[in-house]
């Protein structure tokens, strides 16, 4: 048996090949071979004759994949040649895009903030109609949280207190793709990241901010242990399974009366801060969950 772990090659920063490098290390540690590839050293090549790979590496095609990068077209040029990826291109995509990503979660009935998908406004638009946004504020109060729909570490969302902010933010990303959510004012500063491998939470552990209503350990946040009650178990897994994911990051905020709250599942969640955090190597249960499969 032979793989790859596929990352982004134009990504810099250790954090981008922190997760291959616990893959590869963990596919020693259960024997099997697997080995580290960037996504710009496979070019997908389309014609009449069909599509295939440009290689610049020189390695056997593998038996799986394990795809670390957001590159969803790589992912299905893949799947097109019958090599099981996981996560799926499919899970990616959605995951990817926090919009889909909460109409997903919404369809299953799962518990997540009251939130709103913007319409799409084209970058050559000079005048918004801004006004078409103000119906919300019958549906949640201020502060409110805007997030893009790409983004991550806690980056490009936004916590709006009233309606002059609310334009302003509008209007700096309009041309964005972006939610206007609820604010969850009882987890301020603080959630849980719950790691699911296959229909099974790995690892759990409360990430806090002393000075950010955003938890993530990205912005200056700490990271701990935690010991999750068993309805933020079932919640993280029905979350998965809504999305369609084989193991994910799943990010739950503590609403009223602590009952949680989904706020995000993370397709290519980073797992050294996990490590750290928890003793769990969540890499180890990847590669043994896809061994299992395969």
């Amino acid at each position: 048996m032979y793989g790859w772990v596929i990352y982004n090659g134009h990504l810099q920063g250790s954090k981008f090949l922190d997760f291959a490098e616990s893959i590869h290390k963990a596919g020693k540690q259960n024997n099997v071979t697997i080995d580290i590839v960037k996504n710009n050293q496979l070019l997908s090549f389309l014609s009449e004759k069909g599509s295939n790979l440009l290689f610049q590496i020189d390695k056997p095609l593998p038996d799986f994949v394990i795809f670390g990068d957001k590159d969803i077209t790589l992912a299905w040029q893949l799947e097109s040649m019958q090599i099981p990826v996981f996560n799926s291109a499919t899970a990616i995509d959605i995951c990817d895009n926090k919009i889909t990503t909460y109409q997903k979660l919404a369809e299953n009935g799962l518990p997540i903030p009251k939130t709103v998908a913007a319409p799409k406004i084209f970058a050559n638009v000079q005048d918004i109609d801004l006004e078409t946004f103000y119906p919300i504020e019958k549906q949640m109060d201020y502060p409110m949280v805007v997030k893009e729909a790409y983004g991550s570490f806690g980056e490009q969302v936004y916590l709006v207190h009233n309606r002059k902010e609310l334009d302003e933010i509008i209007t700096e990303i309009k041309d964005r793709p972006f939610v206007i959510q609820e604010f969850i004012s009882s987890s301020y500063g603080k959630d849980i990241r719950l790691n699911v491998v296959g229909n099974k939470v790995v690892s759990s552990m409360l990430r806090s901010a002393a000075n950010d209503f955003r938890a993530n350990s990205q912005t200056e946040g700490v990271s701990e242990m935690y010991t999750p009650t068993e309805k933020e178990v079932e919640l993280a897994i029905q979350a998965t399974k809504a999305i369609g994911v084989d193991f994910a990051g799943v990010d739950l905020l503590f609403g009223p009366n602590q009952q949680p709250i989904i706020c995000e599942v993370n397709s290519n969640a980073h797992i050294k801060k996990t490590l750290a955090a928890t003793g769990v190597d969540v890499a180890d249960h990847i590669v043994k969950y896809v061994i299992s499969k395969i």
